[in-house]
């Protein structure tokens, strides 16, 4: 009996410590397509990010290295040679191919898919299998972002290569991908649940289990986390500074970092009121970027100078931000004709839904009219903005904001070719030399060419002032302590979660 019973101790000693581990998330909407080719809203992109690899990825310095790929060379600025790692299983352990690059690429040109980085793959010539894990890739021009585009999740060819209609494949909500977890299906409005990969080729993943709870409301979510009913979530500057207690930092680390997008006031300069530049230039010191920071974020982020994200390769530190000075734009603008008798007036417009960029408005109005600038503010719908404002060009100036990427391409925003309807360009900005160094730039494969033209970029720019930059905000992040091995980096802190382990 005795016997027994220490059997019957042990076997529940051993239960309780082999219980899975979960790490607990949310997610405010539901995916779409869990296909990386497919995933074009967040909530997809996401937990795709989870289950599917590229050839490459970025380190946590924000540096392109190695994912799927073990190595690779340039024969030449328009020839690469990649070479897969062996050995690489998919979630249902198939080997992982040259085959699946190979198809990944067609299915992503394939007029019958319809994805958005279809143009990413434009300077591609050919892409051809040299044996099982060894891929050619031939370029039309050399590219700057030849490694970048092949950073998209590759696709499984022996599962899909004889699916009729890749959009409405049953393989989107039932993926199969090489990722560090899998996933069994996903339901529209419900949680989601992702499982440690034990074949992952980097090591299985210490924390079991990845619960996604659908929370499509904020201040649940913020109650959640509060409740420690989360693991990891974010916080707003207003909800760190004022609706914490120091109960909640005992629990959580708090982890902040600037993020990858900025805000902005553009000016359409085919109107006459802002082609002269001694014009942008006052509404540049008539501003306090410094303030707007510190109303609207209670500090919790930066003052932007420039197009290009801060601390990469494409960002010049040398370029300052211009402090606030009311003589010196009240001297420009009567240097453009405008004094008391003759104000300089204009009309901003900006988006509801975004009370920040709102609220910026106001600020910018209250700080503008010290030098005698008259600013209306007008707030529209989202898509009305964008259908009778942005894209028709109907405006003096409006505040919005653009995303910062890694690898950032001038192409879309900064060049000419781009002012025309329907491009992002709808400022109008035209600068010769700009866009000469932006055709440069798009054929270097050096990266240290690439940054000294980038960084050229960022000074002229800047200096023409198409955009008042105006500031970037902060990612607040927070990740409870009893998880270990969080290591923030520039990129993030999800970089090693694999490593992690949840210590109750």
């Amino acid at each position: 009996m005795k016997k027994i019973s220490i059997l019957f101790l042990l076997t529940i000693i051993f239960s309780i410590q082999t219980i899975a581990s979960t790490l607990n998330l949310s997610i405010s909407s539901s995916p779409s397509r869990l296909n990386p080719i497919l995933a074009n809203d967040s909530a997809s992109s996401e937990i795709a990010n989870w289950l599917f690899n590229g050839l490459f990825k970025y380190d946590k310095d924000g540096n392109v290295t190695t994912d799927l790929a073990s190595s690779y060379e340039f024969k030449s600025d328009t020839h690469l040679i990649i070479k897969l790692k062996q050995n690489v299983l998919w979630h249902d352990k198939s080997e992982v191919t040259s085959k699946d690059v190979l198809f990944t690429y067609e299915k992503i040109l394939d007029p019958k898919v319809f994805n958005s980085i279809k143009s990413n793959f434009k300077l591609v010539k050919s892409v051809k299998i040299i044996d099982k894990y060894t891929i050619e890739v031939i370029y039309k021009e050399p590219y700057f972002k030849a490694l970048e585009i092949w950073m998209v999740g590759l696709l499984p060819e022996h599962i899909l290569k004889n699916e009729e209609n890749l959009m409405t494949s049953s393989f989107n909500k039932k993926p199969i991908g090489t990722g560090s977890y899998k996933i069994d299906s996903f339901e529209v409005g419900k949680d989601i649940e992702l499982f440690a990969n034990e074949d992952y080729f980097e090591g299985k993943p210490n924390i079991d289990k990845i619960l996604y709870k659908f929370l499509p409301d904020p201040n649940t979510s913020f109650l959640f986390l509060k409740q420690e009913k989360l693991d990891i979530g974010g916080l707003t500057p207003i909800q760190i500074d004022r609706q914490i207690k120091s109960e909640f930092k005992d629990k959580y680390q708090i982890i902040e970092k600037p993020s990858f997008s900025y805000t902005y006031m553009g000016f359409n300069l085919k109107n006459e009121k802002f082609k002269d530049i001694r014009v942008r230039q006052a509404l540049s010191y008539a501003i306090n970027r410094k303030e707007l920071v510190d109303i609207l974020f209670f500090g919790h982020g930066e003052v932007c100078n420039g197009p290009f994200l801060p601390r990469t390769y494409a960002f010049d530190e040398t370029v300052k931000t211009p402090k606030q000075d009311i003589n010196k734009a009240k001297e420009l603008l009567s240097q453009a004709g405008f004094n008391d008798s003759n104000p300089f007036s204009f009309e901003v417009i900006t988006n509801t839904g975004n009370d920040t960029r709102i609220n910026a408005a106001q600020i910018l109005q209250y700080q503008l009219a010290k030098a005698g600038i008259d600013m209306k503010i007008r707030v529209m719908e989202w898509q009305a903005f964008l259908n009778t404002v942005v894209h028709p060009r109907n405006f003096e100036a409006v505040i919005l904001g653009w995303g910062l990427g890694l690898t950032p391409d001038a192409y879309s925003i900064w060049h000419s070719s781009n002012s025309k309807l329907g491009g992002f360009n709808f400022v109008s900005y035209k600068n010769e030399k700009v866009d000469k160094l932006i055709e440069e730039g798009a054929t270097t494969i050096d990266k240290k060419k690439l940054a000294s033209i980038y960084k050229e970029l960022y000074r002229t720019i800047s200096s023409d002032l198409p955009y008042l930059f105006l500031y970037i905000p902060n990612s607040i992040s927070t990740v409870h302590k009893k998880i270990k091995n969080v290591e923030p980096a520039f990129t993030g802190f999800m970089h090693n979660q694999k490593d992690w382990v949840i210590e109750d």
